[in-house]
C-alpha cells in the first residue's frame, strides 16, 4: 500500500519527470517501484562493507605490510552502516522522490557520512580506544566510503530520473475510479511513471456524483468489485475532488467487499498543499503553509557562520578597508561612513554601515533611489558601488548581530514602508536577519528597482530562500556573489 509520502510522490514528481514523456519503457531493466528503497539499502550496506575491509586492509598490506585484523574492519563496517541507515531514514532520503534528487543526494549524504565519521571517531578518543585504530585506515575509510556512496548516488539518481522519464519501472495492475474529463490528469500521468498501469478506468458522470451511489455509479462499482476478484489488481485509485466526502464515503463501503487497497489521490487544490513540508503535531499531522523563523538550532548555526565569517573577512579585507577609507577622505568632504535606518528582524530598526560613495547623507521618509549616472554619487564612489566594496563596513553590522551574511537585503525605512503596503507578503522578509548579499541579488535583482513588478519579483526570490533555507544555500549564494561581482554589476 502507499503510504503518505509515496502517494504524495507520486502525485508531485522531480522536475526531471515532470515534462510530458513518452511512457513506453526502453530500459533494459523492470524493477518493481517498490523494491527501490530497499534496494539501494542493500547497496549501501554492501558499499560501506566493503570500504572499510578495502580500506582497512589495503591501507595494512600497502603501509605496514601485514593484513591486520578483518574482523576488526567488519565491525567498524557494520556500525557505520548502521548510523548511516538509520540518519538517511530518519531525513527521508531512501524514498524514491528523494533518491531521484541528485542535489538533495550530494547534500545528506555528505552531511551524514561525514557526521557519523566524525561523531564516532569522537566517540573513540573519548573512551581512549582510539589506540587499536589506525590513523590512515581510517582516513582511508572515510575517504573511500564518501566517493563511493557519492559515485552509487550520482549514478542512482541519473538511473532513476531516466526510468521516470520513460516510465520504466514494472508495471502494477491498478483500476482508476475518476471524475469525468480528469483520465489524462498529471496525477494519473506521474502513477504511470511509477509503474501503476490502470487496466480499467471508470469515468462518474456529474449526475453521479451525489452523495448517495445512484443505480449507474453501482454498477460501475460492480464492475470493478469483478474486475479485482477475476484479476490481479494491487490497488484501486479514486480521483475526485476532497470537498465531496460523503461521495467518497459511499463508494468505499461498496468497495469494502475487496481485499484490494483503495486510494484517494488529491485533486488539485490539495496537491498543491502535499507539496509542503508535513508535521506530526501530537497525535495529528499538519501542513507548514508557512516556515517559521529558523529554529534555536538553525539560527545559532547561522549566527556562528556569520561570526566567524564575517571575522576572518575583516582581517582579510583589512588592508582594502583602511585604503578605502583614506580614498574617500581625500576624494570628497564628509565622513567615511555612510549610515541610514533600515528594517531588519522582525521589522526591529538598525544602523546600516556603508561606504560613503554620495556628497549626501540622506536618511528620513523621503530617499530617492540611485539611478545610473546620478549627480549624487561620487567620483571614487561610482567605482565602489560597481565592485560592491562599498557594502564590505556591513561586516561590522553582522559581528553586532544586527545583519547576516545571506539575507533579504535591507531597505531604506521609506523605501520599506511603500513597498510594505503595495507588495504582497513583503513584511515575510523580516522573518529572517537582512543579509550582505541574498539570493534575490545572484539572480539578477541587484540594485535599483524601477517598477513595482521588479520588487514583486525581488521579494519572492527572498521568500524562496526563507522557506528553503540550508546551509548549504548559504554557501553557494556566498560563492555566486563572489563570481558576480565583476560580471554583471547592476549598482550604480
Amino acid at each position: 500500500m502507499l503510504s503518505r509520502l509515496d502517494l504524495k510522490a507520486a502525485v508531485d514528481p522531480p522536475s526531471i519527470a515532470a515534462s510530458e514523456a513518452t511512457l513506453s519503457p526502453k530500459l533494459f531493466y523492470r524493477l518493481p517501484f517498490r523494491f527501490v528503497e530497499p534496494a539501494v539499502l542493500v547497496g549501501d550496506f554492501f558499499i560501506i562493507l566493503l570500504a572499510s575491509l578495502v580500506s582497512g586492509i589495503g591501507y595494512q598490506w600497502l603501509i605496514l605490510d601485514t593484513v591486520g585484523n578483518i574482523e576488526t574492519y567488519l565491525v567498524i563496517g557494520l556500525l557505520v552502516f548502521f548510523n548511516f541507515w538509520m540518519l538517511t531514514s530518519a531525513q527521508g532520503n531512501y524514498r524514491t522522490i528523494n533518491l531521484a534528487n541528485l542535489t538533495k543526494q550530494l547534500r545528506y549524504t555528505t552531511l551524514s557520512w561525514g557526521s557519523i565519521c566524525f561523531f564516532l571517531i569522537a566517540i573513540a578518543f573519548a573512551l581512549k580506544i582510539s589506540g587499536g585504530f589506525s590513523r590512515g585506515s581510517t582516513l582511508s575509510f572515510f575517504v573511500v566510503g564518501w566517493i563511493s556512496l557519492i559515485a552509487f548516488r550520482a549514478a542512482l539518481a541519473h538511473i532513476l530520473q531516466k526510468a521516470l522519464k520513460e516510465g520504466a519501472f514494472a508495471e502494477r495492475k491498478v483500476v482508476l475510479i475518476t471524475e469525468r474529463g480528469q483520465q489524462n490528469s498529471s496525477r494519473i500521468t506521474a502513477l504511470r511513471k511509477c509503474g501503476y498501469f490502470p487496466v480499467k478506468i471508470i469515468e462518474i458522470a456529474p449526475l453521479e456524483t451525489k452523495a448517495a451511489v445512484t443505480k449507474s455509479l453501482q454498477n460501475k462499482l460492480e464492475e470493478i468489485i469483478s474486475i479485482c476478484r477475476n484479476d490481479t489488481i494491487d490497488h484501486v485509485f479514486l480521483l475526485t475532488s476532497w470537498n465531496k466526502p460523503q461521495l467518497i464515503d459511499a463508494i468505499v463501503r461498496v468497495l469494502h467487499v475487496l481485499a484490494t487497497p483503495v486510494h484517494l489521490i488529491p485533486d488539485e487544490n490539495i496537491s498543491q498543499l502535499l507539496t509542503r513540508r508535513t508535521n506530526e503535531i501530537g497525535t495529528t499531522w499538519t501542513v507548514e503553509l508557512q516556515r517559521a523563523p529558523f529554529t534555536k538550532v538553525e539560527q545559532s548555526f547561522k549566527r556562528m557562520v556569520d561570526i566567524i565569517g564575517a571575522a576572518a573577512a575583516l582581517v582579510l579585507f583589512s588592508p582594502l578597508l583602511l585604503l578605502c577609507a583614506l580614498l574617500i577622505r581625500l576624494d570628497s568632504s564628509g565622513p567615511i561612513l555612510f549610515k541610514q535606518k533600515r528594517n531588519g528582524f522582525n521589522g526591529h530598526a538598525f544602523v546600516i554601515y556603508k561606504f560613503r560613495t554620495m556628497r549626501v547623507l540622506e536618511d528620513g521618509d523621503n530617499i530617492p533611489q540611485a539611478i545610473r549616472n546620478d549627480p549624487r554619487v561620487t567620483r571614487l564612489g561610482r567605482w565602489l558601488r560597481l565592485t560592491s566594496i562599498d557594502e564590505l563596513p556591513q561586516l561590522f553590522n553582522v559581528i553586532r548581530g544586527n545583519m547576516s551574511l545571506v539575507g533579504p537585503r535591507p531597505h531604506a525605512v521609506a523605501h520599506n514602508n511603500e513597498y510594505q503596503q503595495i507588495v504582497a507578503n513583503y513584511a515575510y522578509r523580516h522573518h529572517v536577519k537582512p543579509g550582505i548579499t541574498g539570493w534575490a541579488q545572484v539572480n539578477g535583482f541587484r540594485g535599483q528597482t524601477q517598477t513595482v513588478d521588479l520588487m514583486a519579483r525581488r521579494v519572492d526570490h527572498d521568500l524562496w530562500y526563507i522557506n528553503n533555507w540550508s546551509p548549504w544555500l548559504d554557501l553557494r549564494i556566498l560563492l555566486k556573489t563572489l563570481m558576480m561581482i565583476y560580471r554583471q554589476p547592476m549598482a550604480y
